[in-house]
């Protein structure tokens, strides 16, 4: 590149002309300044690249290298912080999910951990293995860390243990962070005080309802309306959930519907299993046939619910 020609008045500003000094100041500036640009033309042409030289600086807030500049000053230090309370739209999300505290135990955990197609029948292991249970299907989707306890009534050598005593004060919520009840009140009733989505479709640890998977609506508690032991002796609950064993325990055994039907409204007494067996049942016929926990519709699932929300 050929760098300009300087003007002999600019040059050799150091001889003036008898006429320079009736130059008004302003015009001996841009004489000035004209020279300074010439010298840095010069230099970008020496240096391949002129638009180095002239270009401004980078701004240091707002832009990105990906992007063109966002919305605050070119000049600025930083950009502006949200204000107080702002919160990014996906974030009730995760903070909702954080609530989790209530679930039916899917088909597939209680096969998973019983290590049988057929589940777990009345043998849980003790109200110590239930709730292992249910912090187990907890602990796979992510919240073992909290202290999980199965909705289940026992005899206790007749110093009864109700299900109702076990489970905290409330509030619960679901995997999705949709209220379950507010508390033991709420919970008090035919359907639980819950979310409408949910109220007449308790969902499982993944957050589904369980209705979608056919006639799968019991669900053990061995208690009444209440919570409560229903019963007046370990038969009434498959001997503390201890026993699979299916003959003799024919219809002692309360179940709640996840979800309402024919054969019953309640979520935590709706009429009584078919036996302790175990065994699964996923079609309608009725009141089913043999003596498992699953007979007339479901897996022997149970209510699990966390001490704090």
């Amino acid at each position: 590149m050929t760098p300009p020609t300087l003007s002999p008045t600019t040059a050799h500003t150091h001889t003036p002309s008898p006429g320079l000094s009736r130059e008004s100041p302003a015009r001996v500036g841009a004489l000035v300044a004209f020279a300074a640009l010439g010298l840095l033309f010069l230099h970008g042409g020496c240096s391949g690249d002129a638009a180095a030289v002239i270009a401004p600086a980078p701004a240091t807030g707002g832009q990105t290298a990906a992007g063109p500049p966002g919305p605050t000053d070119a000049g600025s230090a930083s950009t502006p912080t949200p204000e107080a309370g702002a919160t990014d739209a996906g974030a009730d999300a995760p903070a909702a999910a954080t609530r989790f505290s209530f679930f039916i135990t899917s088909l597939d955990t209680m096969r998973a951990q019983s290590g049988s197609q057929d589940g777990f029948g009345g043998d849980l292991g003790g109200l110590a293995g239930a709730d292992k249970i249910c912090t187990t299907a907890a602990a796979a989707v992510g919240f073992g860390h909290k202290t999980w306890r199965a909705f289940l009534s026992t005899y206790n050598a007749g110093a009864p243990v109700h299900a109702i005593d076990r489970i905290g004060p409330g509030p619960w919520y679901d995997r999705t962070g949709r209220l379950v009840a507010k508390d033991r009140a709420g919970l008090l009733s035919t359907r639980p005080a819950a979310d409408t989505a949910i109220a007449n479709d308790l969902p499982d640890e993944t957050g589904q309802g369980i209705r979608r998977l056919g006639d799968s609506h019991d669900v053990m508690t061995g208690s009444n309306m209440m919570g409560q032991l229903d019963g007046t002796s370990e038969v009434a609950t498959c001997n503390d959930w201890t026993s699979a064993v299916g003959p003799g325990s024919e219809n002692k055994v309360r179940c709640g519907h996840s979800w309402p039907a024919n054969s019953g409204q309640h979520w935590i007494q709706a009429h009584r299993l078919n036996g302790c067996a175990a065994g699964v049942n996923l079609i309608q016929n009725g009141p089913g046939m043999g003596n498992t926990v699953g007979a007339g519709g479901g897996w022997g699932a149970i209510y699990c619910f966390a001490l704090e929300p």
